[in-house]
């Protein structure tokens, strides 16, 4: 493709991702590249990593185009726009050169404007950054965000902001039921691809540098998963052990749900639920390529309202990776950034108190019930847990260091487990450790009629692991 075609084919994918803001980027992104086989596979991945580049910095680039007064902020989000200002302000491109890819010539965008011009001149020469942008502008979040993040960070907020604009690491999971770490690294590495291993998740290798890997026999013989670090240290705070009964509560696309199968060796019983059974399907190929045998998806709906009653009082352990805000996902979901609204959160926090409450139903006495977002914000996280707390006097926290004896004090020392891209280099992630005291529970109550509506059209932290399923 010519650096022409390339402009209108990153102008039309922010187009369609904006037009479908009630989709993630990603899975846009990939209906976009399905019905043009013709883009070639570098093509492809430019396209792709300048629109999550322009993503990232859309708040920035939206505040220059305000400022310059641009024709098409009359007209609301355009990605024809968004990309002159990028190519200007990010890539460091002339006026010139951003004219010649905006010619209209074949496959490439029509003529920029006089009244285009005139607004793009006022940026040349300029960088991204400019004095005048309030803090929320300059780390590309929205200003109604603000107060929930200098709640979980304090005055360290930008910087742990700041962290979320950098691309992710590739992050693999040892499937300890075919391969040691050694084994997996071993058959990496004849695939072209050096690993090391990770700081805190004994299980886990780190790319030492961005592919996919999913086209390798390692992937396919089950050697390894796609799994972010922090993912893998919510399933290892679950303490899961051969012989146990084990509730994933929203498995979603089963990556915890492996993890969890194969630290108990296949020996016991993990149940996969979740509301779509279509993300449970998704599941069952991940499952057998694993070569996990002792797990049974059930879906939570009406048919199976009364297994799940029956089921009151019987897990060991009860995962609840509770559908969230994502916040803690940015690095590969900047899209997020800018589709969250406030009424979502709102939405959100009885939904996960609502769950929370019907899992915890699942769990023996003398249990654990592990309670996990991908969100950073305390109101889904901290005030969650402590509103849990004050209603079921039988539950109580556990910290970190219980299941973990392993893990340093960075990630281990307090009640909960809190993770960031700053100071851990993972995904943001909160999780909590909740043990049931060991005493006779009465477990007849009723296990609650909004279990599937609370669940539905919501999602947990799997995002990385569907896209790689």
């Amino acid at each position: 493709m010519t650096p022409g075609a390339r402009v209108a084919a990153t102008i039309e994918l922010l187009d369609d991702i904006v037009s479908h803001a009630d989709r993630p980027a990603d899975a846009v992104s990939n209906a976009f590249f399905r019905a043009r086989r013709f883009i070639g596979g570098g093509d492809r991945r430019f396209v792709s990593e300048r629109v999550w580049r322009i993503l990232r910095r859309w708040g920035q680039l939206w505040w220059w185009l305000e400022r310059v007064r641009h024709p098409a902020m009359a007209q609301g989000v355009s990605g024809r726009a968004i990309v002159a200002a990028n190519l200007l302000l990010i890539e460091g491109l002339s006026l010139e050169s951003v004219q010649a890819s905006f010619d209209g010539g074949r496959y490439r965008p029509a003529p920029l404007e006089e009244a285009e011009l005139r607004a793009l001149r006022q940026m040349e020469g300029h960088s991204l950054s400019h004095p005048e942008q309030p803090d929320w502008v300059r780390l590309n979040v929205q200003e109604w965000l603000v107060p929930h993040l200098k709640e979980a960070y304090g005055e360290a907020w930008g910087r742990e902001i700041a962290a979320l604009d950098a691309p992710p690491p590739v992050d693999l999971r040892v499937n300890r039921l075919k391969a040691t770490l050694d084994e997996a690294r071993t058959a990496l590495k004849r695939e072209g691809v050096e690993t090391e291993p990770m700081r805190f998740a004994a299980d886990g290798l780190r790319l030492k540098r961005r592919l996919s890997i999913v086209a390798g026999e390692a992937f396919h013989n089950g050697l390894v998963e796609i799994q972010d670090e922090g993912s893998q240290l919510v399933a290892a705070l679950v303490d899961a052990r051969p012989g146990m009964q084990v509730a994933d509560y929203c498995a979603g696309a089963g990556g915890k749900t492996l993890a969890i199968a194969a630290g108990m060796n296949n020996k016991g019983r993990v149940v996969a639920l979740d509301v779509l059974e279509t993300r449970l399907d998704r599941s069952a190929q991940r499952l057998r390529r694993a070569g996990a045998h002792n797990v049974e998806r059930r879906a939570l709906s009406a048919d199976n309202r009364k297994w799940l009653k029956r089921q009151a009082g019987n897990f060991d352990r009860v995962l609840v990776d509770a559908p969230c805000t994502g916040t803690g996902t940015w690095r590969r979901n900047p899209d997020g950034r800018w589709t969250l609204r406030p009424e979502d959160l709102e939405e959100l926090v009885p939904k996960q108190a609502a769950i929370l409450d019907a899992a915890a139903r699942l769990v023996k006495p003398g249990g654990a019930l592990v309670y996990a977002t991908c969100s950073v914000l305390p109101a889904e996280n901290e005030r969650q847990v402590e509103a849990f707390i004050a209603q079921h006097p039988d539950f109580e926290v556990s910290p970190v260091k219980d299941a973990l004896p392993q893990a340093p004090a960075e990630i281990a020392s307090g009640p909960y487990l809190r993770l960031s891209p700053l100071r851990h280099g993972t995904d943001g992630f909160f999780a909590a450790r909740l043990s049931r005291r060991a005493q006779p529970v009465a477990v007849a109550h009723e296990m609650g009629d909004g279990t599937e509506e609370e669940l539905r059209d919501e999602t947990g932290s799997e995002g990385e692991e569907e896209q790689a399923a």
